[in-house]
């Protein structure tokens, strides 16, 4: 097959087997990227036990979503300039290396340095599959391979506990790292022969100041986001030095982008209504999606009494809904117009989180599946449609950079929103238990979530920890109060999409752009 310059390879020119296929390895990728961000979730207290790094914990998945959020907007970019495919199969290899490294770990510093690695590589994976399906699909068929796209997304995320609980269980918690080997292999089999490669073109200029100042950026918020509130106060000389830093930082950022020839975000995009309202729109998903979710596995296993493997099960409900609406809408859209999903996406998430706000100790199971399963279906409704919207009003060689900054500015409101809702619940469990507890039992136990590992030494019959038995229900009655608000104020947040939605309007391909 001749090599096409990136302009020329589009949905108009490309073989229908050479675009089977190359999907078909482009959703495996996809698949592993999703489902590896999260598959340490039920299984990293062991893996930190076995290596002695406890106190490490939360790195395994922060090392991983920083490194994943950095790399984003760089392979979006680069993509556009040197072609889907370099890109993409350095994606991989990032995978496979840091995967069997991982799996090799003796200890948590080793491990935290081969998450990162992996992280790179997500970062790589999402947005250059996402932009693929602009080259090799039409504007009208765009939205249904999203949808598809949208579905592996939401499987990806829910089955990754679920895979890393079982495989610790059974094998070996080594094992949740190299199986991502053999599918990353199968799909660089699937890709590297049939995705087209562009011819380079000489006078390109990568724009490496872009790169590196907008690296350090993210860096500095994504670190300030993470970390403030638990190794530093908010209101702190440390929080002062990094929001200075990051104003200094997006003053250069943005007057380098003026200037640049190939700019890694472009300016002009502020011009674009469609990605302007579309990144707005992710952010808030985002924020009250994550914020809103961070805590329903802790839910379900301390006050349904579950096992993380049983959690991990039951959350699958809410993948079932994703991926119903994800190919639905996906399917229809091109009859619909985006904005009734836009509109019912957010009402549906409402409900759901509404039904969840209302689970007490004595909510059964059943209940808990049902709300978050409507809870998926308003997800699912959103997220395809919105990247769609992005690509049909996007410029074929911008398609990797617009894309990437809707998903750059999705994964800094999820991060954004785990730190929100955790001040939020931290305040209201301090407030329930101070109200539940007697003031001597009060002021001897955690006033944040760590007042559940109480609860977990009285249940494991920990002499040392029985003189709190008689006040388990109040800590967990304290714990349920103070997550089922975090669920009405992400309800409440992702309800206000509905306004985005209403004004929502893009640029509809007319029938020789199909």
């Amino acid at each position: 097959m001749r090599s096409i310059t990136q302009e020329e390879i589009t949905w108009k020119n490309i073989d229908p087997k050479v675009r089977n296929v190359t999907m078909a390895g482009i959703f495996l990728a996809m698949l592993i990227a999703c489902f590896d961000g999260t598959i340490v979730g039920t299984c990293g207290p062991v893996i930190a036990a076995d290596l002695n790094g406890s106190d490490l914990y939360s790195w395994m998945i922060t090392a991983y979503l920083l490194c994943e959020t950095i790399m984003i907007p760089i392979a979006g970019k680069l993509s556009d300039m040197f072609g889907r495919k370099p890109l993409f199969l350095l994606g991989l290899g990032l995978f496979i290396v840091g995967s069997i490294v991982a799996g090799l770990s003796v200890n948590m510093e080793m491990l935290i340095i081969c998450r990162a690695v992996q992280g790179f590589g997500g970062g790589i994976l999402i947005p250059v599959a996402t932009a693929a399906v602009a080259d090799f699909y039409a504007p009208s068929q765009r939205a249904r391979i999203q949808g598809v796209m949208g579905a592996l997304f939401g499987i990806g995320s829910g089955i990754g506990p679920l895979i890393g609980g079982y495989i610790t269980e059974t094998i070996s918690w080594h094992w949740i790292f190299y199986i991502n080997v053999p599918l990353a292999i199968a799909s660089i089999f699937l890709t590297v022969k049939k995705f087209p490669t562009p011819v380079i073109r000489a006078d390109q200029k990568v724009d490496t100041a872009g790169i590196c100042l907008l690296s350090v950026l993210l860096l500095d918020v994504l670190l300030f986001i993470e970390l403030g509130g638990k190794n530093f106060e908010w209101a702190s000389s440390t929080s002062a030095i990094m929001i200075a830093v990051a104003v200094v930082l997006l003053v250069l950022f943005v007057m380098r982008e003026r200037r640049a020839e190939e700019p890694l975000l472009a300016p002009h995009l502020l011009k674009n209504k469609t990605v302007v309202l579309s990144g707005i729109f992710m952010l808030i998903y985002g924020i009250g999606m994550m914020g809103a979710m961070t805590y329903a596995s802790m839910f379900a296993i301390y006050i349904f009494g579950l096992t993380t493997l049983e959690a991990g099960f039951y959350s699958l409900a809410l993948v079932a809904g994703m991926m119903i609406t994800s190919l639905t809408s996906g399917r229809y859209v091109n009859r619909t117009g985006y904005r009734p999903w836009l509109i019912v996406g957010p009402v549906l998430c409402f409900v759901g989180l509404y039904m969840m706000s209302t689970m007490t100790l004595g909510t059964t199971i059943t209940f808990y599946c049902g709300s978050t399963f409507v809870l998926g279906l308003g997800l699912g409704c959103m997220m395809s449609v919105i990247m769609t919207a992005v690509q049909n009003s996007s410029a074929p060689r911008e398609m990797g950079m617009t894309t990437s900054s809707v998903n750059l500015i999705r994964s800094i409101g999820a991060t954004m929103g785990t730190a929100i809702f955790s001040m939020i619940i931290t305040a209201s469990i301090t407030g329930n238990l101070e109200s539940l507890l007697p003031a001597d039992i009060f002021a001897q136990v955690p006033h944040d979530t760590g007042v559940l590992d109480i609860v977990a030494k009285v249940m494991e019959g920990d002499l040392e920890y029985m003189v709190f038995a008689p006040y388990v229900q109040n800590i967990l009655e304290a714990f349920a109060n103070s997550v089922d608000m975090s669920f009405l104020i992400g309800g409440i947040l992702l309800l206000l999409l509905v306004i985005i939605g209403l004004v929502f309007k893009v640029k509809t391909p007319t029938r020789e752009e199909e």
